[in-house]
């Protein structure tokens, strides 16, 4: 049926950890465990790689199915199907489960191991105005909890027995032949007992979750958007996601998603702000009115005599964002001035800037050597697009010369001899 038998490593090296021969029963299999990690527990001073490979060797020798897969295949299929890890328990869950309790006495350094459920993350949309001032705002969220007519049981009496399809495990492991000497392993949830590794009868079950174990509640929950907070930033409630019993239930986590502003943009604690002057009140002066985010109006305006360039930046401090915890400090508000020239000018207009602008420079020229000059034409050109229109260009006449080489060619460079 394969092409090559199994190493023999493979599908003997868990029965050499545990010390017993491949026809070992289920209660040599029991007696080898119980000993080798009572010895070996971490909480006793043994080796706790050791104590990882006793647990890892009785979990899949003590399962029929996975001992079978093992014995034919070895110990490389049971990680083809499970992944590098195995897919295999905690090993102190399995020697709690094993032992029922604390052997040594006392209090365990670990103590019961529980898993935990699965957080619930939540997108909130938030404006900067609520960033800048705080907010609050209320959310109404279902979720699972734990029924309480039957405490999670989901039985009247409170019983329920071991999977048969899953032997408890709550998976289900499949293989399929793929060709000689190769096999794929896969695990899935059990579909007879929803993964959980019990059923509960018919007749028997909580009529209030119907055997679920948890029922549906709505809840409203106020969240608290604090001055300076972050985009991306994380609001949690503990505890406060689904319920399942035997399990310690995850976080409800809103992620704050911050919505683009028309008029501010923030940068860490800062805010920049865009504001277009005319060319004359640029060279002669300005004054506005900016309508912050809290509602104030804030009244910009510059000093006497003061002329301001294109692209020029100018701020305002603490009228930034508060800062996150301490919202009395802010950052500082950056004013960006575009300035706006008129498309041109008529004559009249330009003799009457002359008169009062800074002379130009003048150019010392002769009507020989002006004649001697080629006269040019000024056009208006977009240089991104220009740009873009040659980048294109280029990239297409590199892949015309990268087309008319012959195949195979290649460089031949010659050595000095």
């Amino acid at each position: 049926m394969f092409g090559r038998a199994p190493k023999k490593s493979d599908n003997t090296r868990y029965y050499e950890i545990l010390g017993v021969s491949k026809n070992a029963t289920q209660d040599d299999l029991k007696k080898a465990y119980k000993k080798a990690a009572i010895k070996n527990h971490p909480d006793k001073g043994g080796d706790p790689e050791k104590f990882k490979e006793l647990a890892q060797a009785y979990e899949v020798l003590s399962d029929p199915e996975k001992r079978e897969i093992y014995d034919q295949y070895g110990e490389d299929a049971l990680k083809e199907g499970m992944g590098a890890g195995g897919g295999m328990h905690d090993p102190f869950d399995i020697f709690q489960s094993f032992f029922g309790g604390n052997p040594f006495g006392g209090g365990s350094s670990r103590g019961r191991r529980q898993r935990r459920g699965d957080d619930v993350i939540h997108p909130l949309k938030v404006s900067l105005e609520d960033l800048y001032s705080g907010t609050s705002k209320k959310l109404s969220l279902s979720r699972n909890v734990i029924c309480s007519k039957c405490n999670g049981k989901g039985s009247k009496s409170g019983a329920s027995t071991k999977c048969a399809g899953c032997q408890g495990t709550g998976m289900k492991v499949s293989i399929r032949h793929l060709g000689p000497s190769m096999i794929q392993q896969m695990q899935h949830p059990c579909n007879e007992c929803k993964a959980t590794g019990e059923t509960i009868n018919e007749k028997d079950r909580c009529p209030q979750c119907k055997g679920e174990k948890v029922i549906q509640e709505k809840k409203v929950l106020e969240v608290i958007v604090e001055k300076g907070m972050q985009n991306g930033q994380k609001i949690t409630f503990p505890g406060e996601a689904d319920e399942a019993p035997d399990t310690v239930t995850g976080d409800i986590v809103f992620v704050l998603q911050q919505k683009d502003h028309s008029k501010f943009k923030r940068k860490g604690d800062d805010l920049f702000y865009e504001h277009t002057l005319s060319l004359t009140e640029a060279l002669c002066g300005f004054k506005f009115v900016l309508s912050h985010l809290d509602g104030r109006q804030l009244l910009i305006k510059s000093n006497p005599g003061e002329v301001v360039k294109p692209d020029q930046f100018k701020a305002i401090d603490d009228e930034g964002m508060p800062i996150y915890q301490r919202p009395f400090m802010r950052g500082k508000l950056y004013i960006h001035f575009t300035v706006e020239f008129p498309e041109s000018l008529i004559p009249d207009q330009v003799k009457a800037l002359e008169g009062v602008l800074p002379p130009k420079p003048s150019m010392q020229l002769t009507d020989m050597e002006l004649d001697e000059c080629e006269e040019t034409t000024l056009h208006d050109v977009n240089i991104e697009e220009e740009m873009r229109r040659k980048q294109a260009h280029a990239q297409q006449q590199e892949a015309y010369e990268e087309e008319d080489e012959p195949h195979g060619a290649q460089r031949v460079q010659c050595a000095q001899q």
